[in-house]
């Protein structure tokens, strides 16, 4: 039985950036990023102060009964369109099968909840089925393909185009819920 109370997602400090750079310099994780070069800690440091500064992005820590797990981002915050773009990655390897369906529940009612948008997009190569497979049982659409779209070793590859809107989320959620928190 998972509780509710066990998942938190709280912003990012300063205080994680060094487990962060951890678990997005991991093999596993760069895989499946846009940018897959392994970072310096003086360009994580960089980013993490121009991420202080951007008004249109939030970076928060997932954690599993207080201890960090994960790292979530929402992007491109459109408050005239009202839509953002996420990323999630789970940086911890000994964790629970299924923390991942969590972690997603939990960004996702932040961006409907918190961010109040009306649209939530996502970008995920064509490769990366689980994540896939994962967004599509929380309610997510295809929109569209980019075809030979980011080079990845030696390879141009394809990106699925993702979004759920939050008029869809109040019932997904609901079906969600009883199925987690049961």
């Amino acid at each position: 039985m998972s509780k509710r109370e066990s998942y938190h997602l709280r912003p990012l400090e300063e205080s994680d950036l060094e487990k962060v750079l951890g678990w997005r310099n991991s093999a596993k994780i760069r895989a499946n990023m846009y940018t897959d070069h392994i970072i310096s800690i003086q360009e994580h440091k960089a980013w993490f102060e121009g991420a202080q500064l951007d008004k249109n992005s939030r970076y928060l820590i997932f954690e599993l009964q207080g201890r960090p797990v994960g790292f979530v981002s929402f992007t491109n915050i459109d408050q005239k369109n009202s839509r953002c773009y996420w990323a999630f990655y789970i940086g911890e390897e000994d964790i629970p099968q299924g923390t991942g369906a969590f972690m997603e529940f939990f960004a996702i009612e932040y961006a409907f909840e918190v961010l109040r948008i009306r649209k939530l997009c996502c970008e995920v190569f064509v490769f990366n089925f689980s994540v896939i497979k994962l967004h599509n049982k929380f309610g997510f659409t295809e929109e569209g393909r980019f075809v030979k779209h980011v080079l990845k070793n030696n390879i141009y590859e394809d990106v699925v185009s993702l979004a759920l809107f939050n008029n869809d989320w109040v019932d997904i959620s609901n079906r969600l819920q009883k199925v987690l928190f049961r």
